[in-house]
């Protein structure tokens, strides 16, 4: 056999479509981004680090992965792009190199009470065309499985036009779907104490009426006195059944009242339209007290809590209903799936099979399809998005992740670490917006932002390898090898907070002593059990204040003085000093500039295109009408006051002309927390996840209590601000205070005086109190997983 000779003695030169292995980022000023220019590898691990607020997220999610969205949205007709929302190009001047950005971000999973984790994931579709082709007796299509379709049916004439003529026919249709008339697939119902609603020994002439808005004679309380139904003197324990009928239940009716149309309608159906229909969370704070205290919730009796008819919950796979496979741990409804040898549905079992492997090889075992989504952590909710992509085949793909290891133990993160170099060693770009130095560890490139927060962020102080962000000497560099020793002397409890036979969720029975007037950390693996066993047994209410991680709702109007209730102290010092009405010192009131509304800016809507926003000619952005700025409190027009930062603000209204003492306590909170490099008229939706949970933290501090309850505080917050945290921790027990934190972190179960252990697993598992003691304590035994992780982080 003969080859032919080789001429050329150099290996042949690189394909010109290999040489394009970097994102270029130029000119990047989004946010507080200040002409930020970087290379950042293709097919590479690239951690993004920083205090919060540095301008991480603005670098990664509003400019990078927001113009590839952008750029893949306009491939599509502007007949789908009108369906799609707008994007507007991210301030940059070139952006070159960018591939398809998969977003998975931290943004809670709808908290609609019909989404559950099987909802958002496929999984329950899939199971509902299982049951529908193998169930045992057949009820009908998927949608007889399914507890957002009700069953209806309906029969009449349709009339059409056929060949130039109008033809009527009949027609008849039926639904059969899956859900529960009862409770209409929520699997609870609401029950309204009618005691909380009225006084039935008075009349309504003597304010009968107890519910908020409806007392003092207003117009809410006349539509009942003067609507005619009944005599308004009269008690309303002597209301004939009718009387009572009309006065609680009656269907809306059109009536004239003083002269003015209004509509009656029952002051139950009027409660449920217009205060239970409304998010709790955006509720006004009286509003909301009424709320809990007037509904109660309870579980379904019709379907008990499964959310499915009966038809649905009667159609069984070897003797398991879908009500039973949503109810199972996920881990074992995995093993269940594949005991099922069906070759009819091969492709749909092997598809089902992959989906829940996904979920046990993330570390999600331990859920069940039938969670409400609502109820997952921000930490479970990334990690259920990324299922979907676990098992893809695509590559040349940039995975975007923001802080994948919020909410997960130190042995959970190792996991998570694993994920991530997989979906890098298929071939595609990872970037990570991180904190945790064991996830900066296995970058390949890493992206230092900074040196400060705000303003005094927006440059790249550091770019190259983890070993040179070692000794770089920025803020992160410094911070990186940070190890919290474990506390000589614990302080002595005040009391103890007993909690007997705990069994919310995966708790087993749980007795426990958590000791008060000391720091308490709750921990444990993620789904061992904490959050069910702190926010189960220890409700929010009579002195106790609870911070979780539920999100902060904001528009844009919304800013860190609205939001902590800043606004209402400075509007009346302003009033009072220039004797005028406090309402013409807020935007979204009196003093809104008349042009924009108050907005600052006018957007011009330009249907798929992306909208313009314009800086408002008449205000010039400051939001207020011209007349307003002419008043002044220390020399300062509000606009001037509205943009300064807490740290001046603090200054401003602490002495001299403007002193307020009510401001400078809640500014004096925001600047404890780290916040001090916000400017009081920010948008809360440029906030960033960290800033957003102090932002939270520091409005509860103002609450009345003696145990604070706080879930994972150290979210988001960089290894530098884990210590000012740790400050705040102690200063609240000093003060006298109890506090309980659920957290993860190992700087944080270091500091603390006594440790709570969950475990020794997730979900059926777990729910089992594994250690309680110090941390020297755990240290030394190194009992748990937590105990022997703890003692790798304070070392020898």
């Amino acid at each position: 056999m003969s080859m032919a000779p080789r001429t050329d003695t150099q290996s042949p030169a690189p394909h010109v479509a290999d040489s394009h292995d970097l994102i270029r980022v130029h000119g990047a000023r989004e946010n507080n981004l200040k002409d930020v220019s970087i290379e950042i590898p293709k097919r590479r691990l690239t951690v993004f680090t920083g205090v919060s607020g540095s301008g991480k997220s603005s670098l990664v999610f509003d400019t990078i992965a927001a113009e590839s969205q952008r750029l893949i949205n306009e491939t599509y007709s502007a007949f789908v792009q009108g369906f799609m929302p707008t994007l507007a190009r991210p301030e940059v001047d070139v952006l070159d190199g960018l591939t398809t950005v998969i977003t998975v971000d931290q943004q809670r999973l709808g908290a609609d009470p019909r989404s559950t984790v099987g909802t958002a994931t496929d999984a329950n579709a899939m199971l509902r065309i299982l049951f529908s082709r193998l169930g045992k007796p057949h009820i009908g299509s998927p949608k007889a499985f399914s507890f957002n379709v009700a069953s209806i049916s309906g029969a009449g004439a349709v009339t059409m036009e056929r060949g130039g003529q109008t033809v009527k026919e009949r027609r008849s249709f039926s639904i059969t779907g899956g859900m529960c008339p009862r409770c209409e697939g929520r699997g609870s119902v609401s029950d309204l104490d009618l005691t909380q609603l009225y006084d039935e020994s008075k009349s309504l002439s003597e304010g009968a009426i107890t519910v908020p808005g409806y007392t003092g004679g207003g117009w809410n309380s006349r539509l009942y006195s003067e609507s005619g139904f009944f005599d308004p003197d009269k008690p309303i324990r002597k209301f004939t059944k009718k009387e009572l009928h009309d006065f609680l239940r009656r269907e809306p009716t059109r009536m004239k009242i003083a002269g003015i149309n209004m509509t009656y309608e029952g002051l139950i159906l009027r409660i449920q339209r217009s205060m239970l229909a409304k998010d709790r969370e955006g509720m006004q704070p009286h509003i909301r007290e009424f709320v809990d205290r007037a509904v109660t919730f309870t579980i379904c009796p019709e379907c008990d809590g499964t959310r499915l008819n009966e038809g649905a919950r009667s159609s069984k796979i070897k003797r398991i209903s879908i009500a039973d496979a949503c109810a199972m741990q996920i881990s074992d409804l995995a093993e269940w799936v594949r005991g099922l040898d069906e070759p009819s549905v091969a492709p749909l079992l092997t598809a089902l099979q992959q989906t829940l492997d996904s979920f046990v090889e993330i570390g999600l075992g331990y859920l069940s399809l039938d969670r409400p989504a609502g109820t997952l952590s921000g930490g479970e909710a990334q990690r259920v998005k990324m299922i979907r992509h676990l098992g893809s085949s695509l590559t040349d793909v940039t995975y975007v992740f923001d802080e994948p290891t919020i909410g997960l133990h130190p042995h959970d993160i190792q996991r998570m670490n694993d994920l991530l170099l997989r979906l890098r060693d298929k071939g595609n770009t990872v970037l990570v917006v991180e904190h945790k130095p064991e996830t900066i560890a296995i970058a390949d490139h890493v992206v230092d932002l900074g040196p400060g927060a705000g303003t005094a962020g927006g440059t790249v102080c550091f770019e190259g390898t983890v070993e040179g962000l070692r000794t770089g000497g920025t803020i992160t560099g410094r911070h990186f090898d940070d190890r919290a020793a474990v506390k000589e002397t614990v302080r002595k409890p005040t009391g103890t907070l007993e909690i007997r036979g705990a069994r919310t969720h995966n708790l087993q029975g749980v007795d426990v002593d958590i000791p008060l007037g000391v720091l308490a950390v709750v921990t444990g693996v993620a789904g061992s059990g904490k959050s069910s066993l702190v926010h189960g047994s220890i409700p929010a209410g009579e002195g106790v204040v609870s911070v979780d991680q539920a999100a902060i709702r904001g528009s844009r109007r919304s800013n860190p003085a609205t939001y902590t209730g800043l606004l209402d102290p400075i509007r009346k010092a302003f009033a009072k000093v220039n004797g005028v009405k406090p309402a013409l010192f807020s935007a979204n009131s009196e003093g809104a500039c008349p042009t924009c509304n108050g907005a600052g800016v006018i957007y011009t809507d330009l249907a798929m295109m992306a909208g313009v926003a314009t800086t408002c000619e008449e205000c010039e952005g400051k939001r207020f009408q011209a007349s307003v700025l002419d008043y002044h409190l220390g020399g300062r027009d509000i606009s001037e006051v509205l943009a300064m930062s807490v740290t001046e603000a603090e200054e401003f209204f602490g002495a001299g002309e403007a002193a307020t003492p009510a401001a400078h306590r809640i500014l004096t909170r925001l600047a404890d927390v780290g916040l001090g490099y916000l400017t009081l008229g920010q948008p809360l939706t440029t906030l960033s996840g960290g800033e957003r949970q102090r932002l939270k933290l520091a409005t509860h501090m103002a609450e009345k209590g003696g145990v604070y309850v706080l879930d994972e505080p150290t979210a988001g917050l960089h290894l530098a601000d884990v210590e000012q945290l740790l400050g705040l921790l102690d200063r609240l027990v000093d003060a006298g205070k109890s506090v309980i934190v659920v957290e993860h972190h190992q700087a944080v179960m270091a500091h603390a005086d006594w440790i709570i252990d969950l475990g020794p697993g997730a979900g059926h598992d777990g729910g089992r109190l594994v250690f309680e003691g110090t941390p020297a304590d755990l240290v030394a035994s190194r009992s748990t997983l937590t105990g022997e992780h703890l003692a790798t982080y304070v070392g020898p």
